[in-house]
């Protein structure tokens, strides 16, 4: 059983984490959202956006950095899923930032 002090505890060090990554994230034009936390199950789900939705490395993102960081830190988290917000343009993407990938014809 997980108490509401450490309920808040879990939630704001996520938060705390989740704003560390994202510099590097919009490094590159993307963005990284959490979505939701389940901190007593320990699942996590975050989104990338902006030029993340046109990169082809961004699953590797999540997986390899992302996942990775929030349960090296994180003790309690168990499982982080995660997606990448593909509503932006493609050319708009592109432009964000140097991850931007654009596939030629």
């Amino acid at each position: 059983m997980v108490s509401d002090d450490e309920r808040s505890e879990r939630l704001t060090a996520l938060n705390e984490l989740i704003e560390i990554i994202r510099p590097a994230v919009q490094a590159d034009g993307g963005d990284l959202m959490l979505v939701s936390a389940d901190v007593t199950e320990g699942v996590v789900e975050v989104m990338l956006q902006g030029a993340c939705s046109s990169c082809a490395v961004s699953s590797s993102t999540l997986q390899a950095g992302i996942d990775r960081i929030l349960k090296d830190r994180l003790p309690w988290v168990t499982e982080v899923k995660g997606g990448v917000d593909e509503s932006v343009d493609l050319e708009l993407s592109a432009s964000m930032g140097r991850g931007g990938y654009v596939p030629k014809d």
